[in-house]
């Protein structure tokens, strides 16, 4: 596909410090010479960094930059919610990524949304076609699927609600997303799917989010990053050619862009997008 109409997408975690917002300032103001379609910002479980969700996406509207903040329903009410909605569409922002979100510690009960399916549903009954809204979708499956077809079901049931495109899990095996953008062309879902880029760092990181999000690290990866022990330079320039030639196939094969995972970093995606031809002086 011609690079020109490639989407690039970052996301960004609140930072709980001062010194982290101010880092997350410089790493943006690099990120945004791509032109990035958005920034996303992620929301804790249970909506415990809310405040911070809000403040650091008012920011960076502020700043005319496009945000789309990350609305999680679990543990939540549907007048929370809206109230949430309410604010971000006094501040001009047009664009969602709704997600059912993680169980805070210790609760038991759901609250009023069970999955996400249910939540895009309620955006869509009060707000119309106000926000465009960004789902999950999990190439290796979710990790709480009951199965791979449950989980592909699930799938759908968000884009029947009314979702208008899908950013995936970060995985590193690219026939994973190819075989899951093939069962969902089969069962009529026609929503572009992005898919997930998570660079590689400190291996030890790597493998504890994988572990909790069901993301695959190849035992070949594995091995290999487990082989440089504490040599994070090493670690890192391995993971640098490995996420470049994982972008190189996904290019190739027609995705409809790249959505980052950038830990609040800026130097990995910045490298990866200049040796895929799609920096502008980063």
């Amino acid at each position: 596909m011609p690079l020109l109409s490639l989407s690039l997408s970052f996301e960004f975690f609140p930072p709980q410090t001062p010194a982290g917002v101010e880092k997350l300032r410089t790493v943006r103001r690099r990120l945004a010479k791509l032109s990035p379609e958005y920034f996303s910002v992620t929301f804790g479980a249970g909506g415990s960094t809310r405040e911070r969700t809000r403040n650091i996406v008012v920011e960076i509207s502020d700043e005319g930059l496009p945000v789309a903040p990350h609305v999680s329903c679990i543990a939540s009410t549907r007048a929370n919610i809206k109230s949430m909605l309410d604010e971000y569409q006094a501040h001009g922002l047009r664009r969602l990524v709704a997600l059912r979100g993680d169980l805070p510690s210790g609760m038991a009960e759901a609250g009023e949304f069970r999955f996400a399916s249910e939540l895009v549903e309620f955006i869509r009954a009060e707000y119309a076609d106000a926000f465009h809204i960004e789902v999950g979708a999990y190439p290796e499956y979710h990790p709480q699927s009951r199965s791979a077809l449950d989980d592909l079901l699930n799938f759908k049931r968000k884009v029947d609600a009314g979702a208008d495109s899908a950013i995936t899990q970060y995985f590193f095996n690219a026939d994973a997303y190819f075989h899951f953008r093939d069962q969902c062309t089969a069962l009529g879902v026609a929503i572009p799917i992005f898919p997930g880029i998570m660079p590689i760092g400190r291996f030890r990181q790597l493998a504890r989010f994988s572990d909790a999000c069901g993301a695959e690290i190849p035992r070949w990866i594995r091995r290999k990053l487990e082989s440089y022990a504490d040599d994070d330079a090493s670690s890192k320039a391995f993971g640098l050619d490995v996420v470049t030639q994982l972008c190189e196939r996904l290019l190739a094969n027609e995705v409809p862009g790249l959505h980052f995972y950038t830990m609040n970093q800026a130097d990995a995606a910045c490298t990866i997008c200049e040796r895929l031809g799609l920096s502008a002086g980063a």
